[in-house]
């Protein structure tokens, strides 16, 4: 493969993107660690709780560094990046904003979710995933990424 200036630009801007996510993240942890979780991977039985989060595609970038292979969709319905048992995410590092908000209602911690802060991560989110990519017209549900990319099976 030869040089190419486009390239370079892409691989720049990715690596800034990354970055900056990275930071966006501690502060999103840095806003919720009033809250805790009780560990039961309750929230990430998508199917069975009706929600899901969903992901700017710099977010999906991410999880997908994590894990080049994408796993087998789980029959239970449960998250992909559970592990085999289904309690423990196997992406937890990298794991978009959604799944650091403890929408789970057995969460623990103040009784007053910081929405003010939630509004300006969201906002602040936005402006790292358009940057990278302009275009994009929003997040979408981590199953519609999955599905997009997973082989058939």
């Amino acid at each position: 493969m030869t040089w190419s200036a486009d390239r370079a630009r892409r691989a720049h801007a990715e690596r800034k993107a990354g970055t900056a996510l990275e930071a966006f993240y501690r502060a999103s942890d840095a806003t919720w660690s009033g809250f805790g979780c009780p560990g039961t991977a309750e929230c990430c039985q998508l199917s069975k709780r009706g929600r899901e989060p969903w992901l700017w595609r710099v977010e999906w970038d991410a999880v997908r560094r994590a894990v080049p292979m994408l796993p087998a969709a789980r029959a239970d319905g449960g998250c992909p990046f559970l592990d085999e048992d289904g309690r423990r995410c196997t992406v937890y590092a990298s794991r978009p904003l959604g799944c650091r908000t403890y929408f789970c209602h057995r969460r623990t911690g103040p009784a007053r979710e910081p929405a003010e802060q939630m509004d300006q991560l969201q906002r602040r989110l936005e402006v790292i995933a358009r940057d990278l990519w302009p275009d994009e017209p929003g997040p979408r549900p981590l199953t519609a990424w999955f599905e997009h990319e997973a082989p058939a099976r």
